[in-house]
């Protein structure tokens, strides 16, 4: 028997950067999330890794980096995640992004409601039209008026050779709905979220810059040991409860080798300081502490995306 606190929807995807600055321009700036958090990874605090999301840092609307200097650039295949697909209000919406991306050299292609482009590094992107069953995550940004702003995730498209094969564990252990061939739906009280799966045109794939490391659903409260068990039951070996310090983390491969998560949704990215200093200092796990001095002279400092546009005219 699963848990009785379902899946609500997405709570984060995390991806792979070489080249943390245009990052920040692009996702900061270009597309206008806010920087709600800078840290390091929870195992290596050798590596940056920094969060986007509303203006708040609320699940359902957070886009996470590793930050891997050097690293080459991936390439999507088999078991892996090859486009992140975004809410947006209309097709007002739709239009301003096209124009917005244009200006700023972004080669995009318009679809039947939603638009489709790529991050610098190669990551699949694809606004599309909300269907208002969720309420919208917005983060205040520089020449973005809010009736076009970006309004949290919507899904992910992954690649596979067999789109049957998740079926036992997205719908036998997972509880998602299928509303569509493929197409999987993780509906909770508060909001959903789809997984696609696509036929993939190459084998498998190689993970580096441009690529996602894992894909996370929300859970709303106190039940990650329960779920813990049952992905254990299910024989899907999932790690232990993880604290993330903002979260607790459970990680586990579904059948076609795409990294799941599931996370709640407490405390989250305020829990050190005031919503206003959101992405403003460096966030470290507790068993870092004693390395602060130490990892703060490694991670150069990074830009801020919203330096200067307080005072822009939005529009």
């Amino acid at each position: 028997m699963r848990p009785r606190a379902p899946l609500d929807g997405l709570h984060h995807v995390t991806a792979i950067t070489a080249d943390i600055e245009t990052n920040l321009d692009f996702y900061g700036r270009l597309l206008g999330l806010r920087l709600v958090w800078q840290g390091v990874n929870a195992d290596d605090p050798q590596m940056r890794h920094i969060a986007y999301g509303d203006e708040y840092g609320t699940p359902g609307s957070i886009v996470t980096f590793f930050d891997m200097p050097g690293a080459s650039r991936g390439q999507q295949g088999m078991g892996m995640v090859h486009r992140l697909l975004l809410r947006v209000a209309d097709d007002e919406a739709l239009d301003f992004w096209e124009r917005r991306l244009g200006d700023a050299g972004v080669a995009s292609e318009r679809q039947a409601g939603s638009l489709v482009f790529a991050d610098p590094e190669g990551l699949g992107i694809e606004l599309v039209l909300d269907d208002g069953e969720d309420p919208p995550l917005i983060a205040a940004a520089g020449g973005v008026d809010t009736p076009a702003a970006i309004r949290g995730l919507h899904a992910v498209r992954a690649y596979t050779d067999d789109a049957s094969r998740a079926s036992p564990v997205v719908r036998g252990v997972l509880g998602m709905e299928l509303p569509g061939e493929g197409r999987w739906l993780a509906e909770g009280e508060h909001r959903h979220g789809l997984v696609f799966y696509d036929r993939s045109p190459r084998g498998r794939g190689m993970m580096g810059a441009g690529t996602v490391h894992h894909v996370a659903f929300t859970i709303r409260d106190d039940s990650s040991d329960a779920w813990r068990e049952h992905l254990a039951a299910a024989g899907l070996r999932p790690t232990p409860v993880l604290d993330r310090r903002m979260f607790k983390s459970i990680y586990f491969r579904e059948p076609n080798g795409v990294l799941f998560e599931i996370a709640d949704d407490g405390p989250g990215f305020a829990r050190d300081g005031s919503i206003a200093e959101l992405g403003t200092k460096v966030i470290l796990p507790p068993w870092f502490e004693a390395q602060r001095a130490e990892i703060e002279a490694h991670l150069t400092p990074i830009p801020d995306p919203r330096a200067g546009w307080k005072t822009s005219k939005r529009g």
